[in-house]
């Protein structure tokens, strides 16, 4: 073998990864669902001071709100 000669790494297709991630998700407990947010609830994260105005198209932001409403409902029910 040369100096030159090239160690290929295995190239995972973008599917075999989202499958790794999501198993390994799937191990730590966590389960991700999809919600669709309808503006008046943009709008009701906003008046609950979970989002500010200007993040109303920040899907990391609007995550998080989701997020803090969940934790409320979790702390109320028990």
């Amino acid at each position: 073998m040369t100096a030159d000669a090239k160690v290929s790494t295995p190239s995972y297709s973008p599917a075999a990864v989202r499958m790794r991630s999501y198993r390994k998700r799937r191990r730590q407990g966590l389960r991700y669902v999809r919600v669709a947010l309808h503006v008046t609830d943009i709008d009701a994260l906003i008046r609950m001071r979970l989002l500010k105005e200007k993040q109303r198209e920040d899907p990391e932001a609007l995550q998080t709100a989701v997020l803090g409403v969940v934790y409320r409902a979790c702390e109320n029910a028990g």
